[in-house]
């Protein structure tokens, strides 16, 4: 590779790093704006809104650890000798930071007393989607108890047990461990969205903006992951960051799913959101589901 075409291609997985951060951050923007235009939070899944910031604080722990973590770089270059330098990227971390903050806030629209919107009495977290919650925070704290009880120098040589990763049988993942946390919750997280669309017959309230920013971000971000590895030659870069690729991947599956649901199976269905009715704006609780139809 001729040295202008390596700073051609670099130049252009910068661009391309910063435009799908872009997408994915713009597109935390129209359901919270959605939400408020309708003063209502029905068509929105209590348990996608519920999970998401979750996943968020995984995948920040995850780039964070990966961008100034002096052990972690080290660890990984130890692992990956042909690339050195993890293809996590300071506007994965931006990203992760900003939609910590934006999840966050759009959660918190599922109480009246906060915002004052609509809140279906049919719109809570469901037993599922609760386990799925401690389950990821109890994992990282489990791996962690497992290199400390396993690493003779403490989780540091990268020959061995390490933070970066334990060797097991199924060969789990330490800092990566965070990263498939994020994973998870993102596999997870759009399946109630797609079933209380297809119960409710309708995508009203779901912002299709958010879904239009989401699949270009992923489709860009895969792009990204692409060049960096062809730039280093190795393309260990793009299994070296599994996350980066799955998420890619899962989020441009699911966001076609939405794509059709919004643009030919439910196009013609009027807005459900209907008023509120007697003790129906009631704060979350764990226990019911919130894929029931919400023709309040």
């Amino acid at each position: 590779m001729t040295p202008q075409l390596e700073i051609f291609i670099n130049a252009l997985s910068r661009c391309l790093g910063w435009a799908y951060m872009l997408c994915w951050s713009g597109s935390f923007y129209p359901q919270p704006i959605t939400n408020w235009k309708r003063k209502s939070t029905v068509g929105l899944s209590t348990d996608l809104s519920s999970i998401n910031p979750l996943g968020f604080v995984s995948y920040a722990i995850y780039t964070s650890a990966f961008l100034y973590s002096p052990v972690i770089r080290s660890q990984y270059a130890a692992r990956h000798p042909a690339s050195i330098d993890p293809t996590v990227r300071f506007n994965d971390f931006a990203f992760a930071a900003h939609a910590v903050v934006l999840t966050t806030m759009l959660y918190t629209q599922f109480w009246p007393f906060i915002w004052g919107f609509h809140v279906s009495r049919f719109q809570r977290v469901s037993w599922t989607m609760a386990g799925i919650f401690w389950g990821s925070i109890l994992t990282p704290l489990l791996v962690m108890a497992v290199v400390l009880a396993q690493s003779p120098d403490g989780g540091y040589d990268p020959s061995t047990w390490a933070w970066i990763d334990v060797k097991t049988e199924l060969k789990s993942f330490q800092i990566y461990s965070f990263s498939y946390v994020k994973l998870l919750i993102t596999i997870v997280k759009y399946m109630p969205q797609v079933a209380l669309n297809y119960k409710r017959q309708s995508t009203e309230g779901w912002s299709i903006g958010t879904i239009i920013l989401d699949l270009a971000g992923g489709i860009l971000s895969m792009l990204q992951l692409v060049l960096d590895s062809s730039l280093q030659s190795d393309w260990s870069g793009i299994t070296g960051n599994p996350v980066k690729l799955l998420l890619g991947n899962v989020t441009i599956f699911f966001d076609a799913i939405f794509c059709i649901q919004h643009y030919v199976l439910y196009r013609d269905t009027p807005d459900l959101k209907g008023t509120p009715g007697p003790g129906e704006q009631t704060p979350l609780l764990v226990g019911q589901d919130d894929a029931v139809p919400d023709r309040v």
